[in-house]
């Protein structure tokens, strides 16, 4: 019986090809059980245009829209950095949307997390590690006040004395209960006494 011709065996490159998922953000020290020539591999799939270096030890497999490659989201990339999905993605921008007279725009996104500190570029973006004991999973208005009045040195050209009067204001509108709970368990030193002075109890 003539024996059936089964094509030629898959490359070691072309299975390391097939690993990777659109849109998926991958670290060097994971794909080392797939290929015995990594480095070689990881160089001809950026060359190729198949993986984008993001940094060292970095690469993300784009995905592709009708204007080109879609660059990597933020969370995917901050995971696959840090190796731990413990973070918290923010930025004083979103103080603005507090309703107590900030105006100022910022070109940053800051990372509450557990284990790095500093400014990183992964890929085009610049982003500013923040190492946190506490923060929650999820932004909310009553952290977002507490994280302000801790954070309020860092903004620029702003009023202090009107802003502060707005934030007790905003303070004393909210659940007094929720608010006590988030400086108390989140809450720095300005932002626990600056509280204590305003709230009831």
């Amino acid at each position: 019986m003539t024996k059936m011709n089964k094509g030629p065996a898959m490359s070691a490159l072309d299975k390391l090809r097939k690993h990777f998922c659109r849109g998926q953000v991958y670290r060097r020290a994971d794909l080392l059980s797939l290929s015995n020539s990594i480095d070689r591999h990881l160089k001809h799939l950026v060359e190729e245009g198949t993986l984008t270096k993001l940094a060292g030890g970095l690469y993300y497999h784009p995905k592709q829209s009708v204007f080109g490659a879609v660059p990597a989201g933020d969370k995917e990339l901050v995971a696959a950095f840090l190796k731990d999905h413990r973070f918290l993605l923010t930025s004083p921008n979103i103080y603005n949307t507090l309703g107590v007279g900030l105006t100022q725009l910022y070109n940053t996104t800051w990372v509450y997390n557990h284990k790095r500190h500093g400014c990183f570029w992964l890929g085009r973006r610049k982003l500013d590690f923040r190492m946190k004991r506490h923060f929650p999973k999820m932004l909310s208005e009553e952290f977002l006040l507490v994280d302000l009045v801790d954070n309020f040195h860092y903004l620029v050209d702003e009023n202090y004395e009107a802003t502060f009067e707005s934030i007790k204001r905003r303070a004393l509108r909210m659940n007094t209960k929720v608010l006590a709970k988030n400086i108390r368990e989140y809450g720095g030193a300005k932002a626990k006494k600056f509280f204590r002075e305003i709230l009831p109890g």
